[in-house]
Formats: C-alpha cells, structure tokens, sequence
C-alpha cells in the first residue's frame, strides 16, 4: 500500500460503522442460480479482504472501471458490460439470488469484464479499493427506506459520498438513480454539497443511453411514475 492509501484508508467513521443500508431478504435461490454461484464464483466473485486489490490483475488489464453498489438481479449491469466490452465493472449486491442470477448471465452472455463481491459495500470501498483509482461509481434505485424514521439508512450520505469522492479519479462520476422523489432531493442536496463534486446538469440529469430502461422502470413511467437521474463529477 502507498504512502496516500495509509492516509486515506483507515478507521471507518462511526456512524458508517453502526449503520447498514440494507438487510438480508434473501428469497429463494433458484437451482439455476445456486449452481451458477458454485461453478462462476471461483472464476468471476471476489472475496472481501481489508486490503487494497491490484484490480488490474484482478481483470488481467488496465481499462477504465467503473463501480456498481447493488445491482439487483444483474440484468442492467450485464447489458451495460455487454454493451461495453471496454471498461470494467465491480458489481457488489448483498442478496444471493442476485448474484447467482447475474453470475447465470456471465455465462450465458460470455463476458469477461465483470467481477462481483457479496459483502458490505462501506468497507469493500474503504479497504479494498485505492484512491484516485475509479473512473465512475454508479447506484441505482438503492433502497429508498421510505419511512423518515430510517432515513439515517439511506445509503447516499455525506460520509459515504466523501469516501466515494476520494476513491474517483479526476473527472470521474457518480451517477445515482431513484423512483422517489424524496430520495432524489436527499442524493441532490447530498452531492451538491460536496466541494469536489460537479452537476453535469442543472438539476436532475437526462437519463444517459448507458443505463438500461429496465421493464420495472419502463412500467412505472407508463403509469406517470417519476424517475431521478443526478449525475456528478468530480472536479
């Protein structure tokens, strides 16, 4: 580890510590994807550790990489990684059938620039991830933990974003997406405030053609639902 990882890395801060953004529903795991999981894990999942990863030997090159947190069932980052075979993607989701279902699309799909990780994405970020490293952070549709009470769950924090900010390299983004409104004027006041992050829009961003219209989001807009793009960079 270089002498500015030892600076960066470090101590979590205690709230970042104490709070999870997530619980394990883990739901049924399918057969198709638990035999996905035992025989593509090996090959593409990665392991947590608390040290900083070379990820260019990880993905056996240097190309740009780009970080996803929470990736669902798989199906948009898959497309994203097939429609982009010249980056690289670190996809972290917690939930199981998640992982086997888009472990089931790298084999079906034939893609070779996806690696993925099951663990907390706090500590992935803070220990196993260098600095001015990232070329783009992408979160879509994180859990919006609707009730004010769990507010404080909410993943996009001024904590976290500053973590995130330090592991970008210079013009590096963080693109967030949301169907709840609040949650979208939270992530906004959030990344506005951070000195190092730049709005590529006045306020909310065009969706980019890189992010696919899932049915989900495809239905939800047919019914007058709104969806929220914020995209920044880092200055």
């Amino acid at each position: 580890m270089n002498e500015k990882s030892q600076q960066v890395l470090g101590d979590l801060p205690e709230r970042l510590r104490r709070i999870r953004s997530f619980v394990r529903r883990e739901g049924r795991l399918t057969p198709a994807q638990a035999a996905a999981i035992e025989s593509g894990w090996p090959q593409w999942g990665v392991d947590y550790v608390s040290t900083v990863q070379d990820w260019d030997m990880r993905f056996g090159r240097k190309a740009p990489r780009f970080l996803e947190i929470g990736f669902g069932m798989g199906g948009a980052t898959a497309e994203i990684a097939r429609n982009h075979p010249e980056n690289d993607y670190l996809g972290i989701e917690v939930h199981r059938p998640g992982v086997g279902n888009l472990l089931k699309l790298i084999e079906q799909d034939g893609l070779t620039n996806l690696r993925l990780m099951t663990h907390d994405a706090v500590d992935v970020v803070n220990q196993m991830i260098a600095p001015d490293s990232l070329d783009g952070v992408m979160i879509f549709f994180p859990d919006p933990w609707h009730k004010a009470r769990h507010h404080k769950r909410r993943l996009i924090q001024p904590e976290f974003v500053r973590m995130l900010v330090s592991r970008l390299k210079p013009g590096g983004t963080i693109h967030c997406a949301t169907d709840w409104e609040n949650y979208a004027e939270q992530i906004l006041e959030v990344l506005t405030a951070d000195p190092q992050l730049q709005n590529t829009a006045a306020t909310y961003a065009e969706r980019p053609a890189y992010r696919p219209l899932t049915k989900f989001e495809a239905r939800g807009l047919r019914l007058g639902h709104g969806v929220w793009d914020l995209v920044f960079q880092r200055v």
